[in-house]
């Protein structure tokens, strides 16, 4: 029995100290301060508690059935090309974007345009031939919904690693009031959301067009050399202020509408030095199938020039004198280190499907959650003392017991948080509050069976024994079922919902050792010192 007591309470103790360490891991001092800061890098605050920035960001969704449409229609005209057809003309309908326009094709070649679509494009558009040669290319609602959908997705993702890559701790990036298209930003510990903006607003779409004319000073310039119209396949692009294009200022370029790069074919991207003027770059590296085809197309087109688009801006123009596989440079222009730095992770990170637009934006500031931390820690050593106190009076020497278990609890709920990275927000604080309230629970429902047993004139170790046995089914059954209810609520709850279910179930799991087995274990202890027919304080 003494041996049992012994390792029991060792264990105790090892979790005590394991725990505590979650808490403070190793403070540089053991003054109050050291704990205090010791404390806080350990435990994450949430955006209530520790202030920041709340975003509700639009995305524009039919832009990227826009940019499809615009991409496909390229891919078209190249195609029908590749098979011996000559169209007029193959444009998305500016006012349906979900729509591409095939116009002058010959007559002859009805069955061969309608093979070559069909074959690549019958299962996401709605194929139909009209008036004057004609063809329609409508996209079908179920892949405009899924277009839409996996926008909404794949925005989500980006905006989620942009943010991992600026180093914000806990931030909640999720779909906001379902099919309106919008998404809730909440970033604890921002209390400067500028740069944060721009990084997330940041398109980052990254292309390599091969240049088939220009530069022009102007649109004006250009379009006269081009005798008024630019080619269906033809795009004309501004230089960006600053980039290293041939010459200087602001420049215009005839470019070839269909991409050879794209950015997806991106691999990786770092920031760098340029070897010989030690300019900030970034340097970036294609996957194998876009390097096989770079290096196809560069290999067969030596001599002619390839130009590096951001956003719709011409970064950089260069002549083909090798083959280039899989590696290129972004550099010139009076890049800055930050702004490389900033461009490799927006270019790891991917392109933005469809630009967004902020709705809305709140900052809570850090005295605001210096307050909220201040009323909640307040109110739980309050609910607390206030507890501990009624268990002294009303269960006598037996209430000690109970304190030590509640303490206990404490430290093992705040050691989790420290040990998992999990978020502590205001209602989390509540979330400790009920806890307490529960192990109070476990406690008195102990208690008062080990009264009955007392009552009934069975001896004091036979009414503990008896005691624990009648109540444990009860306290496991109260603590799964609270337990499921905070697993469906950190499911399908926000983040400040999810703080309160988090710190609900480690307080709840902790309850179970400390007011069953702890509580236990000094209830023992006390009755192995016991002198014989010594009555029992509860």
């Amino acid at each position: 029995m003494r041996k049992n007591l012994t390792q029991k309470t060792i264990l105790i103790f090892a979790v005590l100290i394991v725990f505590v360490f979650g808490i403070f891991g190793i403070p540089k001092g053991v003054s109050g301060t050291a704990l205090k800061d010791a404390l806080l890098k350990r435990i994450n605050l949430g955006l209530d508690l520790k202030g920041g920035t709340h975003l509700i960001l639009q995305v524009m969704v039919d832009e990227a059935v826009s940019f499809t449409t615009t991409n496909d229609a390229a891919h078209i005209q190249t195609e029908l090309q590749q098979n011996g057809i000559t169209v007029g003309s193959v444009i998305p309908d500016t006012a349906h974007p979900e729509t591409i326009l095939i116009s002058g094709a010959p007559a002859d070649r009805a069955g061969d345009i309608r093979s070559v679509l069909n074959q690549r494009y019958g299962n996401q558009y709605d194929i139909s031939s009209g008036a004057n040669n004609t063809f329609t290319l409508t996209m079908k609602p179920s892949a405009v919904a899924d277009l839409k959908k996996n926008t909404m997705e794949h925005s989500i993702e980006v905006i989620r690693q942009r943010v991992d890559s600026l180093g914000v701790s806990e931030p909640v990036i999720q779909e906001y009031n379902l099919g309106s298209d919008q998404i809730l930003v909440e970033l604890p510990g921002v209390d400067d959301p500028g740069r944060v903006k721009d990084v997330i607003q940041s398109t980052a779409r990254l292309e390599i067009h091969e240049v088939q004319g220009g530069p022009w000073p102007d649109d004006q310039a250009a379009l006269q050399a081009l005798g008024g119209t630019v080619p269906y396949d033809s795009l004309l692009l501004h230089t960006a202020p600053g980039a290293s294009a041939q010459g200087s200022g602001n420049q215009v370029y005839q470019i070839k509408r269909a991409a050879e790069v794209a950015g997806t074919d991106i691999r990786d991207a770092q920031a760098s030095r340029n070897q010989n003027t030690n300019e900030p770059e970034v340097v970036f590296y294609l996957t194998t199938a876009a390097g096989n085809h770079f290096a196809e197309f560069t290999g067969a087109n030596k001599g002619k020039s390839l130009c590096i688009v951001l956003d719709n801006k011409i970064q950089e123009v260069a002549t083909i004198h090798d083959q280039i596989r899989d590696q290129g440079t972004i550099s010139g222009g009076g890049i800055q280190e930050q702004q490389a730095k900033d461009l490799s992770m927006l270019l790891r990170t991917g392109a933005l499907p469809a630009s967004i637009h902020y709705l809305q934006e709140s900052t809570v500031g850090p005295s605001l959650g210096a307050d909220s931390i201040r009323q909640g820690v307040l109110a739980s050593i309050v609910g607390m003392l206030a507890v501990m106190i009624f268990m002294l009076i009303y269960y006598r020497g037996a209430g000690i017991n109970a304190d030590l278990a509640l303490f206990l609890n404490l430290v093992i709920l705040l050691g989790f948080m420290g040990f998992t990275g999990s978020v502590l927000t205001l209602p989390g604080i509540a979330g400790v509050i009920l806890t307490i309230g529960m192990g109070v629970d476990s406690n008195v429902l102990i208690f008062e069976r080990i009264r009955e047993e007392l009552r009934a004139g069975k001896s004091p170790a036979a009414a503990v024994d008896q005691g624990f046995g009648h109540a444990w089914t009860t306290i496991i059954d109260t603590h799964v079922t609270t337990i499921v209810s905070a697993a469906i609520l950190f499911i399908f709850g926000t983040g400040p919902v999810r703080g309160f279910a988090v710190t609900l179930t480690f307080g709840l799991l902790a309850n179970l050792f400390t007011a069953v087995f702890v509580s236990r274990v000094i209830f023992d202890s006390h009755l192995n010192k016991k002198q014989r027919g010594e009555a029992l304080s509860i």
